[in-house]
Formats: structure tokens, sequence, C-alpha cells
């Protein structure tokens, strides 16, 4: 079991050293937490969702917070969202297709689709009129991101963190890569792909949440 004792005390004590809002999204979490779930509310959240959370996030839940400070811009808070259930302050809300979370991660790219969709791409030589050009190219990026953001793409995961500019991060809670971190680039045409520590191998949630809250120390000037 993931041994998260003083981690919370950690992270809340970084608010008060001179300089800490350097680190970087440190404005936008403050190195706040949310408040920690009860064990029913954690039962709660994995009937609706109807998956068993991996162990070290379940923890991270119960003993440190919902949510807060953490990795680039924090960890989405997750809430309950009255007789709706739960969701995911930020990016993964409540809309999210019942069952979605409890079937098998895909663990990346249809293929097929994606090559498809990028080979239908206009050209520019196909047309007499940049004004007919343009027109069709808005409705291949249409489609293009229907393709990269089928929600089934990530079918079986969380939607955890927003590292900006687009650039999200998700747990995996299914399949053979559950318990592990998955950056997603897709907002600059890049596939999702697992994250991975530097000796090259997969990052799971303690993992990665812990390997952050170092750096911060560090930068921090904290041992």
């Amino acid at each position: 079991m993931t041994e998260w004792t003083g981690v919370r005390d950690r992270v809340l004590a970084l608010a008060t050293v001179p300089g800490s809002d350097k680190v970087f999204g440190a404005r936008a979490h403050g190195f706040a937490l949310d408040a920690t779930l009860t064990a029913a509310e954690v039962a709660d959240l994995e009937a609706r969702l109807d998956v068993d959370l991996p162990e070290d996030y379940r923890s991270f839940l119960l003993r440190v917070g919902a949510g807060g400070a953490g990795p680039a811009y924090g960890i989405l808070p997750v809430r309950r969202a009255g007789s709706a259930g739960w969701h995911w302050v930020g990016e993964l809300l409540e809309e999210v297709e019942p069952g979605m979370f409890a079937e098998l991660f895909p663990g990346g790219a249809d293929p097929e689709a994606t090559v498809g969709i990028l080979a239908e791409r206009p050209l520019e030589e196909e047309f007499d009129d940049p004004a007919d050009l343009d027109a069709a190219l808005e409705a291949w990026e249409e489609r293009l991101g229907e393709v990269q953001y089928d929600p089934r793409r990530t079918a079986g995961a969380l939607c955890l963190c927003d590292e900006g500019c687009g650039l999200m991060v998700w747990l995996v809670v299914t399949g053979s890569e559950r318990g592990r971190m998955w950056r997603d680039p897709r907002c600059n045409g890049t596939d999702l792909h697992p994250m991975r520590d530097t000796d090259g191998l997969p990052l799971d949630f303690a993992s990665w949440y812990l390997g952050w809250l170092t750096t911060a120390e560090a930068a921090c000037g904290l041992d």
C-alpha cells in the first residue's frame, strides 16, 4: 500500500515558503488541497464508475485530498454533484456516458481511422478559390477532431490533470495499463502515450505525484 503519511502536510507547507509561486502551476492551485473523502464516499464513487480505483489513487483520495495541488496545474478535484452523482472539476464532467469508465482502455489510437482521416486532408492545389479551400479545411478539421477526440479513445481512464495548452494527463483504471499514467497531447496532433520515469519505467499515480512533490520541494530549497 502506498505510504501517504505526511504528504498532505508537506504539500500545504509549500504555500508558506517564499517564492514557491515560481513552481510551475503553483499560481493556479496555490498548494491548496481539497478535503479528503471518506471510505463511504470512495466506495460510492467506485460504484458510480463501476470500477475499483487503483490502490494508490484510492488511498490518495482518503489520505491526501480529493484534488488540488499537484503536477502542472494540479489534480482535477473529484466532487459529488448532488443527485447527478460525481464529477471531476475541469475536463471530465458528469456528462460522460455511463459505463465508459468500466470499458477496457484501448491503449492508443485507432490506426485505420487516423490514417484515413489524415489522407483526406484538402490540398491547396485542388482549389482555385482560397475561400473554398478554407471551407474544406474547416470541415476536415472538424472531422479530424471527431476521430481524435472520440470518447472511446479514453474509455477506462480518468482525466486527472491539465498541463496547460490543451495537454492532459489520464489515469488508466482498466485493462493491462490499469494504474498507469498516460499523457494526452492530441491538441498537438500526436497520440496518447504512456508516461515513463527517468529509467524508462511506466509511471503509476503515486510515482507521478510524489515525483512532482520532491521536485517542487527542491525548487523551493527544501530537503
